[in-house]
């Protein structure tokens, strides 16, 4: 309706879906086949779902017949390869999709805004098109939010374009990479995937440079404009724009312990009120000791403490050594836009 289109790649291939309910003993993990004999030249998939159903996924290549790829005749024909003879099952679900790694330029239009798969499109392989989806959501939400209430410029909403673009084109590189390596595209790709195969076996170093689909991970946003200081010689993965890392905290998890509508401080060895008045805006504080190894390593460092500031969607906003009103208050308005 407003004549905007993607821009990215079509993936010339077709996998079949086909998910069976059977009572098996298959390991529980993710289980991916590479030229096996009963699908030659392609490659397959096996996993675990609820209530008994296995979801199998077969390659079948570009130039097929669609209709009789879903005969249940030659489906079942399929399956009874994969899992061998002896294993009853039903046909739960049947389905043949493509897929294409492509992104909209701008994801804001005035008022209108792009999230989701209406924004951007991935391959299946690491689940990057949910996931990415609500993450889009979660970047997306506080900031109308504070966009509707008058507590932040309209501008804010231009920042949700920076950031979950960049996380876009994040996605559609790891998942091009995942395609690349499962569907090779050119022969030095195919060489490549095929000495890795040849590899793995024997020798660990290659292990980690099989791709059947980097599972997804939110972004680290690298744009930098809605983030504060850095005045922490601390690990880079909690530095900010990262998300925050999660960890055992007790019986808890730190993530659940941060969820918020709210900007949150998290303070790691050093005592602060649980909620702490930030040039009039109250904020909500977790107050941790620096005695867990896990919690030290990743917010810490070799520092004995740390004071974060967490937006409302967990990502790092700044972090300090020391506990400083004016310096949080500076990190607010700057994570909120109302600073250029």
């Amino acid at each position: 309706m407003m004549g905007l289109g993607f821009d990215g790649r079509v993936f010339e291939d077709n996998f079949l879906i086909a998910d069976i309910r059977a009572k098996a003993d298959f390991p529980i993990e993710r289980r991916f086949w590479f030229d096996p004999a009963f699908n030659p030249g392609q490659t397959a998939l096996m996993h675990r779902q609820p209530d008994d159903v296995w979801r199998l996924d077969f390659q079948l290549g570009w130039d097929i017949d669609r209709k009789a790829e879903l005969n249940d005749d030659k489906v079942r024909a399929r399956v009874r390869g994969m899992i061998g003879e002896g294993i009853d099952f039903n046909l739960v679900w049947t389905s043949i999709y493509t897929f294409r790694c492509c992104t909209m330029d701008e994801y804001v239009h005035g008022p209108v805004i792009f999230a989701g798969d209406s924004a951007h499109q991935v391959s299946p392989f690491g689940a990057r098109g949910c996931n990415g989806g609500i993450q889009d959501a979660d970047n997306l939400a506080w900031k109308l939010d504070l966009v509707c209430k008058g507590a932040a410029p309209k501008s804010l909403i231009d920042s949700y374009h920076l950031e979950r673009k960049e996380a876009g084109l994040e996605n559609i590189k790891n998942s091009s990479r995942s395609a690349d390596f499962l569907t090779p595209r050119s022969p030095a790709h195919a060489l490549f995937r095929d000495a890795v195969l040849d590899l793995v076996e024997q020798q660990p170093f290659a292990r980690p440079m099989v791709n059947s689909g980097r599972l997804s991970s939110p972004c680290f946003y690298a744009q930098g404009r809605l983030f504060g200081e850095d005045a922490l010689d601390g690990p880079l993965r909690s530095a900010p724009g990262s998300p925050a890392p999660d960890c055992p905290v007790g019986d808890d998890f730190l993530l659940g312990i941060l969820k918020s509508n709210a900007f949150m401080l998290l303070s790691i060895g050093l005592e602060l009120p649980h909620n702490v008045d930030i040039s009039g805006a109250i904020l909500p504080a977790i107050v941790l000791p620096a005695k867990d190894d896990l919690l030290r390593k990743r917010y810490l460092g070799d520092n004995p403490q740390a004071i974060y500031l967490i937006r409302p969607d967990q990502h790092v906003a700044a972090r300090w050594a020391e506990f400083d009103p004016q310096d949080v208050a500076r990190a607010l308005k700057q994570s909120t836009g109302r600073v250029s």
